[in-house]
């Protein structure tokens, strides 16, 4: 697959760093706080993916407007008192991402996360700069839409069967399937390998680092 692909486009929650533990408590946390009952963690695993408003709605589908938004705050200001860093990516992940840029790569983001979020993050892993472009859920369609996806292919200007998907939730294999584009899928996040192969990835990696084995 080396010389197969122009551009990679990575999912970032689950799939670059291991931050999803602390989404399915920060999503539990904020039903708690307004009296829903509480999503088993695979339940909440499942949306992650998602916008963050798109989440919640399913998670607590009974709560009106007002309460989403509010189901909404709650979840930003727990997840936002957590303090990243470089050392909550997988391991060698940085390195990854240093190694495929160097070689060549367009790489770029397609994130369920807010662009508030994704800032927060970048800085906080000083990593903006390995990135062509990112893409967020509050500026553009929530996946599984594959909206996200041609806005940053025609950024770079590379072509559907140049450009790769490297996603750890059903949604970002779907959102890669709608947009017509290959897709590798990493099970060290929501979602399992069973439920990732229904999209037939080219690849369902145990880790995002075996990535280097196909295109170093």
């Amino acid at each position: 697959m080396k010389n197969r692909f122009d551009l990679i486009v990575f999912d970032w929650d689950g799939t670059l760093i291991n931050t999803i533990d602390w989404i399915v408590h920060c999503l539990q946390q904020a039903g708690k706080e307004y009296g829903f009952l509480i999503p088993e963690p695979h339940v909440a695993k499942d949306t992650i993916g998602l916008s963050i408003e798109n989440a919640v709605h399913t998670l607590y589908p009974d709560a009106n407007a007002n309460t989403q938004a509010k189901l909404v705050a709650h979840y930003s200001q727990s997840y936002f008192s957590k303090q990243l860093s470089r050392a909550d990516f997988f391991p060698g992940v940085y390195d990854m991402l240093v190694q495929l840029k160097e070689s060549g790569y367009q790489l770029a983001v397609a994130t369920g996360k807010t662009r508030a979020g994704l800032i927060h993050a970048l800085e906080a892993t000083n990593t903006e700069e390995l990135f062509s472009v990112t893409r967020c859920a509050d500026e553009t369609a929530s996946k599984p839409d594959p909206k996200m996806l041609h806005e940053i292919m025609q950024h770079t200007q590379a072509t559907a069967d140049r450009t790769l998907m490297v996603g750890d939730s059903i949604h970002d294999m779907q959102m890669a399937r709608n947009a017509k584009i290959a897709s590798v899928g990493v099970v060290c996040g929501a979602n399992t390998e069973k439920s990732l192969s229904q999209y037939n990835p080219l690849l369902c990696l145990q880790q995002p680092t075996e990535l280097l084995n196909y295109f170093s």
